[in-house]
């Protein structure tokens, strides 16, 4: 096949899949071989106007939830399902659990960063790794259990990691922090279906939290990549920084960093912590 879009690959699988095996009685009047339109929207839980615009490219951002429903209903294999996940422009899911292996050259890598704050997460947002700049602008995550290291569960739920979490507040505006965290979470659970402490993770966050389930009845599933984030430091008061969010697709790690233009009130603000952290440790 020539044409790899999403479309194409639509087509193209929905005609190869014979309806006996999704279910539907072959008939005199089938014109043509494969599912019909109507047939893989029933399966899919779609409109077909919607099957339709996916096919003539019409509809170029499909969730991951809809892309896997379709993969379901055109019950393609694991391969198959990746490329059109990829032609969707979106992560291929994973069949296995969130990893929390941080490599050694990844911690290598953070360590030559060492003058910035840098923490270290899995998919699920669970804090994995961090070094000393980081517990000096947002505390000593080392206290928590490891289950309360997690972003998500700070915001949204009730436990010691939201009374350790420091005020965040976001240029972009009031709970976009928040809804950026959902709407990765979303994707996160797309790309690891099976994975039973991401679902209980999610399952009891919209239990104890009636906001975080508002988020995510309507959040994308846009990964965080940046954003201007100011926190509310105890001692050095609000201190306003670039905080940018690289992710590494073999492993599925997020690294966050903090900086700040030079000359600013937030380099100066980090200068202290740099100071007060290489007291603490002579």
């Amino acid at each position: 096949m020539s044409d790899l879009s999403f479309g194409a690959l639509l087509r193209s699988w929905r005609d190869r899949l014979d309806p006996a095996d999704a279910g539907y009685a072959r008939s005199a009047r089938r014109r043509a071989p494969g599912l019909r339109r109507e047939e893989l929207a029933e399966l899919a839980g779609l409109s077909v106007e919607y099957v339709l615009r996916l096919e003539q490219g019409r509809a170029t951002s499909p969730s991951g939830q809809v892309v896997s429903a379709i993969a379901r209903a055109l019950r393609l294999t694991a391969a198959e399902r990746d490329q059109l996940f990829r032609a969707a422009g979106l992560l291929a899911p994973r069949d296995h659990a969130v990893g929390t292996h941080v490599p050694p050259s990844i911690r290598r890598l953070v360590a030559r960063l060492g003058d910035l704050p840098i923490g270290v997460f899995a998919a699920d947002w669970s804090l994995l790794w961090w070094n000393d700049m980081w517990t000096a602008l947002h505390g000593d995550p080392s206290g928590l259990p490891p289950v309360e290291r997690n972003l998500a569960r700070a915001l949204f739920g009730t436990g010691e990691g939201r009374w350790h979490l420091r005020p965040v507040s976001s240029a972009a505006g009031p709970y976009a922090f928040e809804t950026a965290i959902v709407a990765d979470l979303r994707e996160a659970v797309a790309r690891y279906p099976a994975d039973p402490e991401l679902a209980a993770l999610v399952d009891g966050l919209r239990t104890v939290s009636p906001f975080f389930g508002e988020l995510w009845a309507v959040a994308g599933m846009e990964q965080l990549t940046g954003d201007l984030k100011t926190i509310s430091h105890p001692e050095l008061g609000d201190v306003t920084l670039d905080c940018d969010v690289l992710t590494l697709p073999g492993v599925d790690l997020r690294i966050v960093t903090y900086t700040a233009a030079p000359g600013t009130r937030g380099a100066d603000q980090l200068d202290l912590m740099r100071a007060s952290r290489f007291s603490e440790a002579r």
